[in-house]
């Protein structure tokens, strides 16, 4: 009998866009869109723009009060997005 090379298909969708050299960009596709989510609609009604740029996620907030609030919980923003990929997309977050 022969041995079968059986994966998931997500793991090979994965690997070839790895290959490719997609990767990346969709897994900051993803962290942008799940924004919202993870900040909660709270924070999310008051942010303008999201956009990241060399491991660092830029967001821009309509209410300067609320930055002082999200930068002491940079960090826990930093790793929950990061858990919502599932990868290690994001190193610091920066809000303007």
């Amino acid at each position: 009998m022969f041995k079968r090379d059986v994966h998931q298909i997500s793991q090979l969708v994965m690997r070839n866009l790895r290959v490719q050299g997609l990767e990346t960009p969709l897994l900051q596709k993803r962290l942008v869109e799940g924004w919202p989510e993870v900040a909660g609609a709270a924070i999310a009604r008051y942010t303008t723009d999201v956009t990241i740029r060399n491991q660092t996620l830029f967001v821009k907030l309509k209410v300067p009060a609320l930055r002082a609030d999200l930068s002491m919980r940079r960090q826990e923003f930093v790793k929950r997005l990061n858990e919502y990929v599932g990868a290690q997309v994001i190193a610091d977050i920066r809000f303007c």
